[in-house]
């Protein structure tokens, strides 16, 4: 299981480093340099608003689905024909209660129109997610490793004609932006519905409301799970963007998504390792196998670069910043390095959150996000009227670190596992290595070099501290 999970984390990482990263600085970013952090602004606060609400498109069915028929494939067929049925459903409700919402909180008609689009965007994106989960499900990594950068491909090909063409460029506006996310997201939804397809054979789409009604019994709790850890991941930018005054919070929720950019860009390995995890560890707690090393090996290959990113968006944030932005980049820059550190946090809730959610310890985990929600809607409340973006900053970078912790010693206790003092030991002398390493480069008359030197040096440590052993894992690849 162990050579399962690295040889394809290696595929998935490797497709993923070669897209997504293009796609965010190369495409993202420069929608944002071109139309401005007053217009992207505008477009991050809906795009956030319609992430929280689009549990209602799941209503935890992604998660429970991909848990269940990892366990159980021959259900496949039969959950098939009665899900996409459910979800057709689901999409009516989440527009009918955003679009309720977006009017009763004073959306403007051009906040409405483009957020229709994005409400038809989430329901895309929510149906390649339930598909992928039965591709996951059947442990069919590596067709699942190339879907999850087909959207994005896609996207990439149609806005470098947009972006980088002179005559659309001139006229470019982020309205197009959205319309070519759709396109690009319905052509990944048709080819991944054909390769599902393919696996489960020949389907009738049902609306049958008694397996609606019992499956919905068995995954509400994982819909409230992903409610309430959406409110405290995305709801600072909506609350910037409703709770200061005019332009002034498109402007901040602009300006607050230079920084989040990079957050969500190192946090898709987050979601890759927990995409991969999940029916590994629902199929090894099942068979009733021993999940200690796979614990540690996967939480030690994600929070390694957690801790180089988190420091080097300390020493080196306004380099960055100005190298990728042209506007507010001091600000910005600030505001990097507390995000990063909440990185930390964020790598703590990806592996042992999963860990967690394979168990089916549901209860606890909707205790402490529902814990986290209140935390960050309190810290937001009171800190953004006084310090704008930098309160929601704050905001996030308390709640993702107390989130992870308390997931952590919910998994440590629920599985009794021991990381024994040497592994802590380990990662306390790495951080300390690291931090030095970043203050010392830092001075560097090429901040680039000292940046690289930083990163290179903090691999050489980890593989110097044996927290990346090369023998165990040339093992774990070449067994069989």
């Amino acid at each position: 299981m162990k050579r399962k999970f690295v040889t394809n984390l290696v595929l998935l990482l490797s497709l993923n480093l070669l897209i997504k990263p293009f796609w965010i600085f190369g495409i993202d970013r420069t929608v944002q340099n071109l139309v401005g952090d007053e217009n992207y602004g505008f477009y991050f606060a809906l795009l956030n608003f319609s992430l929280i609400l689009n549990i209602l498109l799941d209503i935890g069915i992604t998660s429970y689905n991909n848990r269940n028929i990892a366990r159980h494939n021959y259900l496949l067929p039969k959950h098939l024909s009665n899900i996409v049925g459910l979800k057709i459903l689901l999409a009516f409700l989440y527009a009918a209660v955003s679009l309720i919402i977006a009017a009763i909180i004073g959306y403007s008609n051009l906040q409405i129109h483009l957020l229709i689009f994005l409400i038809f965007n989430q329901f895309l994106v929510s149906f390649i997610q339930y598909l992928r989960s039965n591709i996951s499900a059947l442990h069919l990594f590596r067709t699942d490793s190339i879907i999850s950068v087909l959207d994005r491909s896609l996207m990439i090909i149609i806005c470098s004609i947009l972006l980088f063409t002179h005559t659309f460029r001139e006229q470019f506006s982020i309205s197009w932006f959205v319309y070519a996310q759709t396109a690009a997201y319905l052509l990944t939804s048709i080819i991944t519905f054909a390769i599902v397809l393919q696996k489960s054979g020949r389907i009738r789409i049902k609306f049958n409301v008694v397996f609606f009604l019992v499956f919905l019994r068995k995954s509400y709790p994982y819909a409230i799970l992903i409610l309430l850890m959406a409110l405290y991941n995305r709801i600072d930018s909506v609350m910037l963007e409703r709770m200061l005054p005019g332009s002034r919070g498109q402007e901040q929720a602009g300006i607050y998504a230079q920084a989040f950019r990079l957050l969500d860009a190192v946090s898709m390995f987050g979601v890759l390792f927990a995409g991969l995890l999940l029916p590994i560890f629902s199929k090894m707690i099942k068979q009733g196998e021993p999940i200690g090393q796979m614990v540690k090996l996967s939480y030690t290959l994600l929070i390694i670069p957690a801790i180089v990113i988190a420091v080097t968006s300390i020493y080196y944030d306004n380099e960055i910043m100005s190298v990728l932005y042209k506007s507010n980049t001091a600000y910005s820059s600030d505001l990097l390095g507390l995000l990063m550190i909440g990185f930390i946090g964020i790598a703590t809730t990806y592996i042992f959150g999963t860990l967690l959610t394979a168990n089916g310890s549901v209860k606890q985990l909707n205790m402490m996000a529902f814990g986290g929600m209140v935390l960050n809607v309190t810290l937001n409340l009171i800190l953004i009227p006084r310090f704008e973006a930098y309160g929601s900053a704050y905001a996030s970078l308390v709640t993702q670190i107390i989130t992870g912790a308390i997931q952590l010693i919910l998994a440590l206790s629920i599985f009794k596992l021991k990381p024994g003092a040497a592994y802590i030991l380990q990662l306390v002398v790495f951080t300390g290595v690291v931090i030095s390493l970043a203050s010392l480069t830092q001075y560097m008359e090429n901040w680039l070099y000292g940046y690289l030197l930083t990163i290179a040096g903090s691999v050489l440590v980890a593989f110097l501290l044996r927290l990346i052993n090369i023998k165990d894992m040339f093992k774990i690849l070449m067994y069989r």
